[in-house]
């Protein structure tokens, strides 16, 4: 029975790719995203639910401020995968979360190039590594 709960939450994350994940914080974004395939985020390859954290403090303070931690249904944000410091740009504002990824590579991989959180006017850059 926990099996098929586990597996109808991941079926919900794959149709509807990212949710937001309320916090409470507002120096702290977050959003929950399924990657179907394996993505290269900021030199880590990243694969299934993650929970994507951006912290303003961590940021003013120049330390990275955006990390992406392994998602586990029922249970919440666990190991950390990739921290790294982003690059803000101005966007208009999205009503859902959106990701930017490259096209398909030669080695049939494809990378995020930029976040940005539903209802945010900044999109978030990921470096290469």
């Amino acid at each position: 029975m926990k099996s098929r709960s586990i597996v109808g939450v991941l079926l919900l994350l794959g149709l509807f790719g990212v949710t937001l994940f309320a916090n409470g914080d507002p120096a702290r974004r977050s959003a929950i995203v399924n990657f179907q395939d394996p993505v290269l985020v900021a030199g880590e390859f990243v694969m299934g639910p993650v929970v994507i954290v951006h912290d303003d403090l961590k940021m003013s303070r120049g330390e990275p401020c955006t990390t992406f931690y392994r998602f586990e249904p029922g249970q919440g944000p666990r190991e950390e995968l990739v921290s790294f410091h982003c690059r803000p740009a101005a966007r208009h504002v999205e009503e859902t979360t959106k990701l930017t990824v490259t096209p398909y590579s030669p080695a049939g991989c494809r990378r995020l190039i930029e976040y940005q959180f539903a209802g945010d006017s900044e999109g978030h850059g990921v470096p290469e590594k």
